[in-house]
């Protein structure tokens, strides 16, 4: 089973809002937020319990200009996939856009298909980019790299390629507890033939890679005979 990545639709069109992100989730590929405003879209990118891997952005919204947002994202550090959807697409409109901080830019109407295999090429160049990093507790994630990065201690850990694609699902669960046959099947395949003695131990090795107490993991949990991973500093680290 693969995990339905989170895109988040900025569009202040209440119909074609509420129809794409219906679409955009049919086939289980990804699960879509969806609002009209900028304002609304700052709240969505600020709560600490929501992640999105791309972002879809109507250029005229009401309570701003899109190309203006995208820029305020990118000055802001947010490096994901922005994908600009307008019905303005002279060439001094896509260059605005492109200049702004997107990815790619879509004019309206569109057809579905080609907006889903964009989003989906401008995710995979994402993904292996060394502009994908992730925070885990105290550590910047970066799987292109294959490191846990710890600024505080000025550390670096060097990760699997199997521990990478661990913690990769893991997070995009969402803290949601993940159960092994699940996690083996994304890490290893389905016709592997990997026992689930082989995930427990990448599972021990991680653990002693990035917990500061192995024995009673802070980030890297058991949760009812599943895994899940906790991203947020636990209390007594941020302390």
């Amino acid at each position: 089973m693969t995990l339905a990545r989170p895109i988040l639709i900025v569009e202040d069109d209440v119909d074609l809002r509420s129809t794409l992100a219906e679409q955009i989730a049919l086939d289980g590929e990804f699960v879509a937020d969806a609002v009209g405003t900028t304002a609304e879209a700052t709240a969505k990118l600020e709560d600490p319990d929501c992640r999105y891997d791309a972002v879809l952005l109507d250029i005229g919204l009401p309570d701003g200009d899109g190309r203006d947002f995208c820029a305020r994202l990118r000055r802001e550090g947010r490096k994901m996939p922005v994908i600009m959807l307008t019905g303005a697409d002279a060439e001094q409109d896509v260059v605005r856009g492109l200049e702004a901080g997107a990815n790619d830019y879509v004019a309206k109407p569109f057809r579905l298909s080609e907006l889903l295999a964009r989003l989906r090429a401008q995710l995979r160049v994402f993904d292996n980019s060394e502009d994908a990093v992730f925070s885990i507790g105290h550590y910047l994630f970066r799987p292109s790299a294959r490191l846990l990065l710890d600024p505080a201690k000025n550390r670096k850990v060097r990760l699997t390629d199997k521990e990478c694609r661990i913690l990769k699902y893991l997070l995009r669960a969402n803290s949601a507890p993940v159960n092994r046959t699940t996690l083996l099947a994304d890490v290893w395949g389905f016709n592997s033939g990997v026992t689930t003695h082989t995930l427990e131990t990448h599972i021990y090795r991680l653990r002693q890679k990035m917990e500061s107490d192995p024995a009673n993991p802070q980030l890297l949990l058991t949760d009812r005979g599943a895994y899940r991973l906790d991203p947020r500093v636990p209390e007594r680290l941020a302390a």
